[in-house]
């Protein structure tokens, strides 16, 4: 299983308050508030946190089918800038998270072997979707092959793990 989310920083600064009252207690637990208090630059943070967050939700949805905005039950264990774990209902997800002067983009996945295995889609992938979750059709086999996308202003992400048919990648 794989999610993944990413953030444009410009949009964000734009059209996200961020500091505004009440946000970070709507969205970020306690331990997650002192993480993003104590950095150097509490807006990356947050960033940083909220698609970890998504990425591990991705996750959780296509694992239980359960959709639903509930951003507390999903706390972040932040182990480096790049690293740490997402944990939601007794579920466990891995993170890496890239961060660029543009963008924060973060990859969540069920076992951490799957970073090894990961493939990134082309925008022209055709996807489907079952109750929202999308997937793309393997041309040769007819299998259905999980992916995960994510855009967000001026980015758009897709993978999908080992999976290696040439017009797809």
């Amino acid at each position: 299983m794989i999610g993944n989310d990413i953030v444009d920083l410009v949009l964000a600064k734009k059209e996200s308050n961020w500091q505004r009252k009440g946000f970070l207690n709507k969205i970020f637990t306690t331990k997650e508030q002192l993480l993003i208090t104590a950095a150097e630059n509490q807006e990356v943070m947050v960033w940083n946190l909220w698609t970890r967050k998504e990425a591990g939700y991705k996750i959780y949805n296509r694992q239980t089918s359960i959709r639903g905005y509930f951003p507390l039950q999903l706390e972040c264990h932040y182990e480096s800038e790049t690293t740490g774990t997402v944990y939601c209902n007794g579920n466990k997800y891995h993170t890496e998270t890239k961060i660029s002067k543009d963008s924060i983009y973060t990859i969540a996945v069920a076992e951490k072997d799957y970073f090894r295995q990961l493939r990134n889609l082309n925008t022209d992938v055709k996807l489907c979707k079952n109750n929202g979750i999308p997937f793309i059709i393997d041309d040769l086999t007819k299998i259905e092959i999980p992916v995960s996308i994510t855009h967000h202003g001026r980015f758009w992400k897709g993978i999908t793990l080992g999976f290696n048919t040439p017009n797809i990648i």
